[in-house]
């Protein structure tokens, strides 16, 4: 692919090779940008190549201490006791900063490509492209280093900075502004862009498809406790509610060998895969055996919501002691033919069938629409069972009240529990549990070697991650602490 001159988020320069390389190339380059091609080209670069899945599993309620014998780095030992990372390589919260705006700069990019051509109209396709993928990485951000949307706090809490001019200085000036603010140009950008998103890709999964578009869509509304919309866009992705057709096969993997799981994954084939994203990340090589992570006993809990074992999942293990199901591969890029050294990369699904079922399942929960939740969830169940029978594995409001008898009696609070616990099981190392724990406000318990337990509280400080140091060079203020 041709190379372009990007003015990205100013940030970036700290993260690479500082101010004088962010400046080496000329302005007038920009000028290339004179066809449809050429800016789709460019669009290619407008997903975050960072990865924030192992530290935000690491955050959430899913591992525990299992073996001193395990990979210990960083963004697990500090993500697991709710320490800002010092670390700012891949997998680090500065990293993902960094690739998010990165991403940012690009679609940027495109738009003011866009904005100067002498045919915008033959660029509708891209424009809609290049909306959605700003909208997306700012969420993502406004997600992981602001506080969860709340609307009693929206209007003060604050946000993160909404860019969307291409950089070109150095030290700009920038407005944290407030999480409700980020969430309005969120949602103006992908209501803008998702009518003119053009379904031509070659490959439908690396881009912003109108399926993944409104699946984001989804997941945005979720967030916002819009329960009318999360559904209206779960069923623009899927009109034909032919849910059980396009989640993830794990059945069908029952014959695979490693090689061949790890590739239906994260292939961009696979239906459950609505949109992938190539990251610089030690995912694959780290998510299996973690110093905190979980064993045999803790991972049959958690892939056994209410008590069904969803016995589809292809389960493995390190030395009996680590377990894991099987889902990441890892790409190893050589810095040359004879060396020893590159860049490690993961493919990651950022959107999927699943989680617009599930998140409709949590839609219909916050109307009180039970029949219709229990229909969602058991959609995904008869998926995930090996031998379904309907009458033994599917969730009914008696099961579901009779596991959670001790916890709760709420009948809403009960559905939420199992839908939870379900998405717990399906994303296990996906790092989604973590937006469960951000939305719901849930505590979080974790042990250390010892046993001694440390809670992190339902309106901790420390679930907002840390913003890198150096935006303050540009005005952005740090998290408290």
């Amino acid at each position: 692919m041709k190379k372009y001159s990007i003015y990205l988020f100013v940030l970036l320069a700290f993260a690479t090779a500082g101010c004088n390389k962010f400046l080496d190339q000329a302005p007038d380059e920009r000028t290339t940008l004179n066809t449809p091609s050429k800016v789709s080209e460019l669009l290619v670069t407008a997903y975050p190549r960072g990865n924030h899945v192992l530290l935000a599993e690491s955050m959430s309620d899913i591992p525990a201490f299992v073996s001193a014998t395990g990979i210990d780095f960083a963004v697990n030992q500090n993500g697991y006791f709710w320490k800002d990372v010092e670390a700012v390589d891949q997998d680090s919260p500065t990293y993902y900063w960094n690739a998010c705006y990165t991403a940012i700069g690009a679609a940027n990019q495109a738009l003011a490509a866009i904005a100067k051509a002498t045919d915008p109209q033959a660029y509708s396709g891209q424009k809609g492209e290049a909306l959605v993928a700003r909208a997306y990485s700012h969420f993502m951000l406004v997600t992981l280093f602001s506080k969860c949307y709340d609307p009693a706090t929206a209007e003060i809490d604050p946000g993160v900075p909404y860019v969307t001019d291409p950089e070109t200085v150095v030290f700009k000036k920038y407005d944290r502004k407030t999480v409700a603010y980020v969430y309005q140009q969120i949602e103006k950008d992908f209501l803008e862009g998702m009518p003119l998103i053009v379904d031509n890709y070659k490959v439908p999964a690396y881009h912003f498809t109108r399926k993944a578009a409104n699946a984001f869509a989804c997941r945005y509304y979720l967030f916002k406790k819009d329960a009318a919309k999360v559904i209206e866009y779960a069923n623009l992705a899927f009109p034909a509610n032919n849910f059980a057709d396009n989640v993830r096969p794990w059945k069908s993997y029952s014959a695979f060998n490693v090689a061949q799981i790890e590739a239906a994954f994260s292939n961009a084939a696979n239906p459950g895969n609505l949109l992938i994203a190539e990251t610089v990340s030690r995912l694959a090589r780290n998510y299996k055996r973690p110093v905190y992570s979980v064993n045999q006993n803790r991972l049959n809990v958690i892939i056994a919501p209410v008590g069904t074992p969803l016995n589809s999942y292809r389960i493995f293990s390190n030395s009996s002691t680590f377990y894991y199901v099987l889902k990441f591969v890892e790409h190893f890029v050589r810095t040359s033919i004879n060396a020893t050294t590159g860049t490690t990369y993961t493919m990651v699904p950022l959107l999927t069938t699943e989680e617009v079922l599930l998140n409709r399942a949590e839609a219909y929960i916050m109307q009180e629409k039970y029949p219709e939740a229990l229909a969602d969830m058991n959609t995904l169940i008869s998926q995930r069972v090996s031998t379904y029978t309907p009458a033994t594995q599917n969730f009914t409001e008696a099961k579901i009240k009779t596991f959670y008898a001790g916890v709760t009696t709420d009948t809403k609070q009960t559905f939420f529990n199992a839908l939870l616990d379900l998405k717990k099981a399906e994303f296990v190392h996906e790092g989604m549990r973590w937006l469960d724990i951000l939305r719901h406000k849930l505590p979080v318990v974790h042990a250390d070697a010892d046993g001694a337990e440390f809670t992190l509280k339902a309106d901790d400080n420390r679930k907002l991650w840390q913003v890198p140091s150096e935006v303050t060079l540009s005005g952005v203020e740090q998290n408290p602490r």
